[in-house]
């Protein structure tokens, strides 16, 4: 092989060949010393591993530099073996910081030994200029197939447990018994909280709601059955947003158009899920950009839950006023409901209907003609309460 081909003529082949297992042995050693995280890693199969991850970069390194190719072509078991570091470096948990030190370590040993065992057995200047050119274009192959595998086993591991995090999601909806839902959170990495809260919004707000709770939280993108009309909506399920954390939640679902169920623990999530969807099946509607919580929509969650019969209730507690006229009937039911919901203080039904007390009287008095004695009888008091408490659909 000429020199003009290889930097590397027979004798020096020769002589690095020799040198390679001490080299090997140097450039683990200083690497030990200068990259305080790797002194543990040394001991054990993970010291094996390196140590022939070492000796196999070497031997790539020398059998690319003798063979006079140009650095850019793949030396195979080299790059493999450094692609396998870089994984394995992002299964521990580790990230690139700590390898790539190693690589500069590694490159600065193996040179001086090499160059100096290369000008030992008679290595032109030109020819060592080329050795030093190869040394680090081959440390930069060796370092971005490493970045590659540290990159692909993140990116593999991720999808993996999204995939795990999304099943979790899944089951927690279903409901399914704690003996299911314990392993689907090991599985998923996932450390029960307290307490989980669901949350119905449309997906458009779904990116910004997130970035704004809690990390734990899980997220499910099938659509509720029977969510009716409007937009595609996904689920969040948010962990401890109970007591002081609720305002905090309801406070960073302003403007996104999100239900919001109430607390229920971990394993129950379902419960939680069932009172958004059906708020969200009713049709219920927030005031103004504030979500739609559910805690404090109570009663009216219980007077809808079937409408047909609050009807009925409606008609027949309210059948004295049938015979009314239209206008009259508004007049008398507005007050009804107001001298209902005040005990009948009738200062404070005035204030409410911003009437004269008078008129108050007044109007308690045709109430009291066609109603009777009835207005006294607590099942009587209860149902007109409940068929007035929201408003005719």
């Amino acid at each position: 092989m000429a020199e003009e081909d290889s930097p590397f003529p027979p004798d020096v082949v020769a002589a690095l060949t020799e040198q390679l297992p001490a080299v090997a042995e140097s450039t683990i050693a200083t690497i030990v010393v200068e990259v305080p995280s790797y002194a543990d890693a040394f001991s054990g199969d993970m010291g094996r591993t390196i140590d022939r991850a070492v000796q196999l970069a070497l031997g790539g390194f020398l059998s690319l530099a003798t063979g006079g190719a140009d650095p850019s072509r793949p030396i195979g078991p080299a790059l493999d073996g450094a692609y396998a570091l870089g994984r394995g470096e992002a299964r521990s948990g580790r990230s690139m910081d700590a390898l790539l030190a190693a690589f500069r370590v590694g490159a600065r040993v193996s040179w001086r030994h090499m160059s100096s065992a290369a000008v030992a057995a008679g290595m032109s200047p030109e020819g060592l200029a080329r050795f030093a050119e190869l040394v680090f274009a081959y440390i930069d192959q060796l370092s971005a197939s490493s970045v590659a595998g540290h990159a692909d086993e993140l990116a593999s591991t991720g999808r993996a447990r999204r995939r795990h995090l999304e099943r979790l999601a899944t089951v927690l909806l279903a409901g399914r018994p704690l003996h299911e839902l314990t392993p689907a959170a090991e599985r998923a990495e996932w450390l029960p909280p307290r307490t989980l809260t669901v949350v119905l919004l449309p997906e458009t707000h779904a990116r910004a709601a997130l970035s704004a709770l809690d990390v734990r939280t899980l997220v499910s993108t099938e659509e509720p059955p029977d969510a009716g009309p409007g937009p595609e909506r996904v689920v969040l399920l948010v962990p401890d947003a109970e007591r002081r954390g609720r305002g905090a939640l309801v406070a960073a679902l302003e403007g996104k158009e999100a239900v919001i169920g109430p607390p229920r623990p971990w394993a129950q999530a379902q419960a939680s899920y069932a009172r958004a969807q059906r708020a969200l099946q009713l049709g219920m509607r927030a005031e103004g950009t504030a979500p739609l919580d559910t805690e404090e929509r109570l009663a009216e969650l219980v007077l809808r839950a079937d409408a047909t019969a609050l009807a009925d209730l409606r008609a027949r507690v309210l059948a004295p006023l049938a015979g009314v006229g239209d206008t009259a009937r508004e007049k008398l039911t507005e007050t009804l409901r107001s001298w209902l919901l005040h005990h009948g203080r009738r200062d404070a039904v005035a204030a409410d209907l911003f009437v004269h007390p008078q008129t108050v009287r007044y109007r308690m008095g045709q109430l009291r003609e066609l109603f009777g004695t009835r207005l006294d009888d607590p099942q009587t008091v209860l149902e007109l309460t409940l068929a007035l408490a929201l408003p005719p659909s």
